[in-house]
């Protein structure tokens, strides 16, 4: 959908299992203007009643694209860095110069992104969280939820592009 023409980053969905993150953030990527692609398979269908209730009227006005498999993916956009986001990584995303061809790369609610697609990815990249399980041990949060996590790399990547205004 985006009417503006303007290159933008790409949010990408590795294996999503859990219907109403993937519909919330289908939702934010209108917010924001960008494109959602998901590589299957999925852990639900795109008629299931909670991924359109979380996506509210808006989920037939996201620009969605589904991809088979993450080599297709990768095949697709040759002249793009994927950015691979994980708990997993002590690389800030405040760290990153975000770029307009850039894909944010997230993986599956339970598993995360594997090793291997981590590792094919030009720059991993995590959210810091002083609340963490890392900074409090066992008191500490173990992990964003995966809408919430999107959001803040979403809004951060376009903050630092200057898209929010356009």
């Amino acid at each position: 959908m985006n009417s503006l023409n303007i290159s933008r980053p790409r949010v990408a969905l590795f294996e999503p299992r859990i219907p109403q993150n993937t519909g919330t953030i289908g939702r934010s990527c209108l917010a924001f203007n960008l494109p959602l692609d998901i590589i299957k398979p999925t852990g639900f269908s795109f008629e299931d009643k909670y991924l359109k209730r979380a996506g509210l009227d808006y989920w037939a006005n996201v620009d969605l694209h589904l991809y088979e498999s993450f080599e297709e993916y990768k095949n697709s956009f040759k002249s793009s860095r994927i950015i691979a986001l994980t708990k997993k990584s002590d690389n800030s995303i405040s760290n990153l110069v975000y770029k307009e061809t850039d894909i944010l790369l997230f993986g599956r609610e339970d598993t995360g992104l594997p090793d291997n697609i981590m590792n094919s990815s030009e720059i991993v990249a995590g959210i810091p969280m002083p609340g963490g399980e890392n900074q409090l041990k066992a008191c500490g949060v173990r992990s964003l939820n995966l809408s919430v996590a999107c959001g803040i790399v979403c809004y951060s990547a376009c903050l630092q592009l200057n898209l929010l205004c356009k």
